[in-house]
């Protein structure tokens, strides 16, 4: 591997570390002692503190330790002006020639800190003859010499090019992007705060978290293509999973009333706005209970979300605002088809089908049976018209190998997804526990397979065995992580809302975005 070349600025800053050293100081040190943090200091600053008392007594100082990253520096001879930045914002530093060890200023300050260094600072709090609350510095240790500069507009083959706003770049490279865009940084801070309200949320109506394999001898639960993988020691093909569900289940089982699990699972499919390969699921299982149940169970949980991360049930996402106050919209699939096209669906056969799909522009090829081309009417036609949150329930037999037939609708099965913002957010059914029926569901999978659809399930004998001991009634969830972040962050990409998202070689082609 040949050694990359390196720009002026960072030879310079190479220049500036070896200089550095030979001064005697260390440029990555082992620690500092921090006290207080740019937001902290300006929520609680008084400009009654550091002035002197009515008696004439010396002021009692706000003095603080922090530390973050020189963002801007502005020298004025023996002063200078500079901002750092911390995980909680920015703040202005004011430091004086004198105020430093000697030398310290010109030879160190001046000469070698450059923007992108992290750097510790002791000092009291005040504000500036501008109105700015800073820190008048009186320790100044450099804790960390960035060799690489912050990215900056610059030319390129005559054109402007922008690292700042570049998504390919900050994608790539998310500890820059995170660096310089605080609004980034709080997207994933509400990722986060989402995840532990849901977390929170289960766990005080007595759900169990648990851990389910990652590795699995056979993939299921999902209509999708795996990642495949070889264990050496067992000479054994194994794959990662595509979904929590069947082991889940087989929980229920054995006699556990209410399970869930947050977790990484794997698909082997393209990259877009909206997928990506490795991503994180909500999967719940809560026994006796049914689709019915879940629905007000996922009203009651989004809505929870909506408060936690946003302070309201009303949030602008875009364009749209959207209430999650319940109770929901909810409609059947097959209602929803004819409301938006005028096409009664419902009882026609594959040929009928697909002529029906040809009414309407959209494509359908041999591999699909009559489920796919029902849902691909149906995410062409409806799903994107579907912007406050919305219960599609209902769903065709053929497309949902798991769950439990239709009480009272032939054909049918008691299923659901929650759409919102026109993407679907959340999947639940009534489960399948009927061995033979789910058994004859697999089979049909497996003709599906054979006829060339690549995202059919295989049999899972050891499933089928679970279930013929016995599964209560139970109503499962599943709820796509990513797409409630997207939404509740209002990013129009998963690569927005996963830190490190999936991305082609960079000696290839980068991926267009927009196109993907």
């Amino acid at each position: 591997m040949t050694e990359r070349s390196i720009s002026e600025q960072e030879a310079r800053r190479r220049e500036e570390l070896a200089e550095l050293e030979s001064l005697g100081h260390n440029p990555y040190p082992y620690e500092f002692e921090v006290t207080a943090t740019a937001e902290t200091v300006l929520e609680m600053f008084d400009d009654g503190v550091n002035q002197p008392g009515e008696d004439g007594t010396a002021p009692e100082l706000m003095r603080v330790s922090m530390a973050g990253r020189i963002m801007a520096k502005r020298i004025m001879g023996k002063a200078a002006f500079f901002h750092f930045q911390d995980h909680t914002g920015r703040l202005q530093a004011y430091v004086k020639r004198d105020d430093l060890p000697e030398g310290y200023y010109n030879s160190v300050f001046k000469k070698l800190l450059d923007i992108g260094d992290l750097v510790g600072v002791e000092g009291f709090v005040f504000r500036t003859k501008m109105g700015e609350v800073s820190i008048h510095v009186e320790r100044l240790e450099l804790l960390s010499k960035a060799l690489r500069p912050l990215p900056v507009l610059k030319e390129l083959d005559g054109k402007v090019y922008n690292e700042v706003s570049d998504k390919e770049f900050r994608y790539r490279q998310r500890y820059v992007d995170l660096a310089i865009h605080p609004d980034v940084r709080d997207v994933f801070r509400k990722r986060a705060r989402m995840i532990a309200t849901i977390r929170s949320f289960l766990d005080n109506r007595g759900y169990v978290e648990v851990e389910t394999p990652v590795l699995q001898p056979l993939y299921g639960g999902a209509a999708a293509r795996p990642f495949t993988t070889h264990h050496n020691a067992l000479d054994m093909k194994l794959y990662l999973r595509i979904a929590d569900e069947l082991y889940l289940k087989r929980l229920i089982v054995g006699g556990f009333d209410g399970v869930y699990e947050i977790s990484k699972d794997f698909r082997n499919e393209g990259l877009s706005r909206f997928h990506n390969p490795e991503f994180t699921m909500l999967e719940l299982y809560v026994a006796w209970k049914d689709y019915n149940w879940m629905m007000n169970l996922v009203e009651e949980m989004v809505e929870a979300v909506a408060i936690a991360v946003h302070g309201s049930t009303d949030v602008v996402i875009g364009e749209n605002r959207i209430s999650f106050k319940r109770p929901w919209k909810r409609i059947p699939m097959f209602d929803a088809i004819e409301e938006q096209t005028g096409e009664q669906l419902f009882g026609l056969d594959r040929d009928e089908l697909a002529a029906a799909a040809k009414r309407l522009g959209v494509e359908v090829d041999k591999t699909m049976g009559a489920g796919k081309i029902i849902d691909e009417i149906f995410g062409e036609h409806v799903e994107p018209t579907l912007i406050q949150p919305t219960f599609i329930t209902d769903y065709p037999v053929e497309l949902s190998p798991l769950a439990k037939r239709h009480r009272s609708k032939p054909g049918l099965v008691e299923r659901f997804e929650a759409i919102c913002n026109g993407k679907e957010i959340c999947n639940a059914f009534s489960e399948l526990n009927d061995p033979r029926d789910q058994r004859a569901r697999f089979e049909e999978q497996v003709r599906l397979g054979d006829a060339g659809d690549d995202e059919a399930m295989p049999i899972d004998e050891d499933y089928i065995r679970a279930l013929e001991y016995g599964m209560p009634p139970t109503a499962g969830l599943g709820v796509g992580i990513d797409r409630l972040a997207m939404l509740f962050t209002g990013q129009p990409s998963i690569r927005d809302v996963i830190l490190f998202p999936l991305m082609r070689p960079e000696e290839g082609v980068a991926e267009d975005e927009e196109s993907a």
